[in-house]
């Protein structure tokens, strides 16, 4: 497998509040430690918007999982990028040089457009990382990777299912999966991994990284089938052999055997007629 090209990148990103910066812009007179700056962030946004979500220019990437795919769609390898202190700044440029390293494959992603990119665009910039072949500002505008229509260079599902935003698609990549009878959200949920990583379950965050990803190819395979770039048959058998691709690596990676425990076969209807 090691000679088939990339074609398709397939990641999610996992973050944490950045304390430091929050403290120092958020509450300047107070003099919170970082730790209480994140927690009184929450608390703030709990009561006003009803989730403790804290935007994205106030976090940091520690967790980038990412699966290669080829140009017919199967899965070629998938791993969570490693840094023994899952240092920001070390997974970011690991994440960028290798989109260069395999020839600029097409991302995809599952609302990426808003989290995802963005995040590591950001993260870039306060490291000091240069990105010419992303913006590409000498090409026409059409053309520049970051173009929300760019579909050479990026995918988002949840762009593809609602018409780049026509529509809102309520309950995200975990009902996409689900409806295809994939698990989803299992475990743990994005709003668990800022506690997660303060009790020190950096493991238990990658595993979480490369589930949601397992579920995004499964997601972007159907998507497939929708634009008619796959027809059913072959999708179910691309299914069929990345589901033994995992089952031979289940023992060495626990978020892989995590993920068959909870698999669901997708029931198809014109079978059974």
């Amino acid at each position: 497998m090691g000679s088939v090209q990339v074609a398709y990148l397939v990641f999610d990103v996992e973050s944490i509040a950045d304390g430091e910066l929050i403290a120092k812009l958020q509450y300047p007179e107070t003099k919170l430690s970082p730790k209480a700056a994140v927690t009184r962030m929450r608390k703030e946004r709990m009561e006003k918007y009803d989730s403790d979500f804290i935007p994205y220019p106030f976090q940091l990437p520690i967790s980038i999982a990412v699966a290669k795919v080829a140009s017919d769609y199967r899965l070629i390898d998938l791993v969570a990028l490693e840094d023994e202190a899952s240092r920001p700044h070390v997974l970011v440029e690991k994440f960028w040089r290798g989109w260069r390293e395999y020839g600029q494959p097409t991302f995809v992603t599952f609302n990426g457009r808003t989290f995802d990119i963005p995040l590591l665009e950001l993260a870039a910039f306060r490291y000091g990382l240069s990105l010419p072949r992303w913006y590409s500002l000498h090409s026409r505008s059409f053309d520049q990777p970051r173009n929300r229509f760019n579909l050479d260079a990026h995918i988002d599902l949840q762009e593809l299912l609602t018409n780049f935003g026509a529509t809102r698609f309520t309950g995200g990549l975990n009902l996409a999966a689900n409806l295809i009878g994939k698990p989803g959200k299992m475990d743990v949920q994005g709003d668990m991994v800022q506690d997660m990583y303060d009790d020190g379950r950096l493991a238990e965050i990658n595993d979480y990284c490369l589930c949601d990803v397992l579920d995004t190819y499964f997601v972007f395979l159907r998507t497939r089938v929708l634009v008619g770039e796959l027809d059913l048959d072959e999708e179910q058998g691309i299914i069929a052999e990345a589901k033994t691709w995992l089952t031979k690596r289940a023992d060495d990676v626990p978020a892989f055997q995590l993920y068959l425990e909870r698999w669901g076969d997708w029931s198809n209807l014109w079978r059974e007629d």
